[in-house]
């Protein structure tokens, strides 16, 4: 690990050999392959009654709901795990990936059909999601309702056809996904899908699905490998006509942690939802990842290898923003490295973190149909004190666009112990480029090339690199070229030269610096815009790593 002079901020180099089969970050876009789901069918009994006891006095059904969900938990963790086998039948386990695109849930057969403003779809089991969830729904009086998988919510259309004519005995469905008038009035939109291990997914206004939300990360990128906990079973609480709240829970369990989760979902013009998960531990866990988030970047403007591909960009999100407790910002451009990288950002109790698609210009990515420039960002507030710890990023060579290579989360400081119980509350919220509590000058490029100049004589090496960032906000904009505005640049190793500040035409500002690393020792950067005594803009982070050039 090295630790440079950049405050709140570390790089460790911890290289892992991806060919080893207990790590390998490098996951369909279906979410992730068959081999990493860890998750089990707890066989649990239905119909409970929320009861008002003499505990329960004063707390609601949603309350009470939630405790019943905490307490299953807790007695979850104190049993050995147990990964019960999926019972499919054998071609829904073999099924390819047109087959499973080829089955689709009627919509005149979505929960609540009518009845508000959500509608729930469910996802067929099989293909990659081969572990059935029950899902159940509780209406307001707190009873529970199994909602039963059957065959006949579904159209299997052209190479699915035969699959229907399989046997249709299943413990659940796959997941599913939350239906709201979102853009239009009289269509309801998919605001949120859960599907595979812990994962979801949620849009705003004018979005497609990108980057995703995790329930839990344990032991990302370690040598000891990760796993993958699982939502085994969720709980719909039935919404009133004109509810613009959707309150579900889930259990979550895995060979180390199980938990009781309770969701709020409020679309609008952002999608919000706030999480609350409580933890319990089985096992000691080397590494907690809380609010984790995974997405995917291969190449940007900071590319330094060729791409043979007409699009000049191709990423789901280009960086990472966090809020540290005492209010500074700092902007951290994500790449596709040589070898797999993580780095942190120290801090206690953080004000918000996420990852960004900060670039919302078609003309930037040249894609009609994946439409990269559409793709949400997604921000994390915590609530209550997180006390100390890191976010870790995560960023794994990809050779391709289909892998999600990127992950960050937040880490306690503390490790969870078997026995351990913890809560953890925050709301996530997906934008676009612009949090509305953040005033300063933004980076809006970075780039990177060989330091040499045209024909030069004795070129330097092409570990020597020319690095450019561009800054820009409407305060800047106003600014006059003359003023004074100067970059403070700090580097953990080797040397800068030719740092200079300029105007450029339309109002952003450019910081342009040559970077001599020493050997092959990875290089942690700070930079920042000042105008004397003030703070013009966030902080630009960046690790170059000589070895990306091999």
């Amino acid at each position: 690990m090295f630790t440079g002079p950049c405050p709140g901020a570390y790089y460790d180099s911890g290289v892992v050999n991806l060919s080893k089969p207990k790590f390998n970050e490098l996951r369909n876009r279906a979410f992730l392959s068959v081999g990493l789901i860890v998750a089990i069918l707890l066989v649990l009994t239905t119909g409970v009654r929320a009861q008002q006891t003499a505990s329960n006095q004063g707390k609601s059904n949603e309350q009470v709901l939630f405790d019943l969900m905490s307490k299953r938990a807790q007695n979850l963790a104190a049993q050995s795990y147990n990964q019960e086998e999926a019972n499919l039948p054998a071609s829904w386990k073999t099924m390819s990936y047109p087959q499973y695109r080829a089955i689709r849930f009627k919509g005149d057969q979505a929960l609540w059909k009518d009845q508000s403003l959500f509608e729930v779809q469910f996802f067929h089991p099989g293909f990659l999601y081969q572990q059935p969830v029950e899902i159940e729904e509780v209406n307001k009086d707190g009873m529970n309702k199994l909602l039963p998988f059957s065959a006949s919510q579904f159209n299997y259309d052209a190479d699915a056809a035969p699959l229907a004519e399989q046997s249709t005995e299943s413990k659940g469905y796959s997941g599913f996904r939350v239906h709201y008038p979102l853009n239009r009035p009289d269509y309801k939109d998919e605001v949120a899908v859960f599907q595979g291990a812990s994962y979801f997914r949620l849009v705003g206004p004018n979005q497609i699905y990108g980057l995703s939300a995790r329930g839990l990360a344990i032991d990302t990128a370690e040598t000891s490998g990760e796993q993958f906990p699982h939502f085994k079973r969720f709980w719909l609480v039935k919404p009133e006509p004109q509810d613009t709240q959707l309150v579900f829970f889930a259990l979550l369990d895995s060979p180390a942690v199980t938990g009781a989760y309770r969701f709020v979902l409020t679309p609008g013009s952002d999608t919000h939802m706030q999480v609350t998960a409580r933890l319990f531990a089985r096992q000691d866990v080397n590494k907690l990842g809380i609010a984790p988030l995974t997405s995917m970047f291969f190449y940007g403007e900071n590319k330094v290898r060729h791409v043979d591909d007409f699009r000049p960009e191709i990423h789901d999100s280009d960086g990472v923003l966090m809020q540290t407790s005492h209010g500074e910002w700092i902007w951290r451009a994500l790449k596709n490295p040589r070898h797999l990288q993580v780095t942190s950002l120290a801090d206690e109790s953080p004000k918000g973190f996420g990852l960004l698609q900060r670039d919302r210009e078609f003309i930037h990515y040249q894609d009609n149909e994946a439409k990269y420039h559409q793709r949400p960002s997604m921000w994390i507030t915590p609530q209550g004190n997180w006390g100390k710890g890191r976010l870790e990023i995560v960023e794994i060579p990809t050779n391709n666009e289909t892998n999600d290579n990127i992950v960050t989360y937040w880490v306690p400081e503390t490790p969870l112990k078997a026995g351990e119980q913890r809560e953890f509350s925050y709301n996530l919220s997906t934008f676009d480029s612009q949090r509305p509590e953040h005033h300063l000058a933004q980076v809006v490029r970075t780039r990177i090339g060989w330091s040499a100049l045209p024909g030069e004589h004795k070129a330097p090496a092409k570990a020597e690199r020319q690095f450019v960032v561009d800054f820009a906000s409407p305060a800047l904009a106003k600014l006059d070229a003359t003023q004074p505005i100067e970059s403070t640049l700090q580097l953990s190793a080797g040397n800068h030269s030719d740092l200079r500040v300029q105007k450029l035409p339309g109002g952003e500002w450019r910081v342009s610096f040559k970077l001599k690393p020493a050997d092959q020792t990875p290089v942690d950067m700070r930079l920042q815009l000042k105008l004397r005594n003030e703070t013009l803009s966030e902080v630009w982070n960046y690790v170059w790593n000589p070895t990306d050039l091999k």
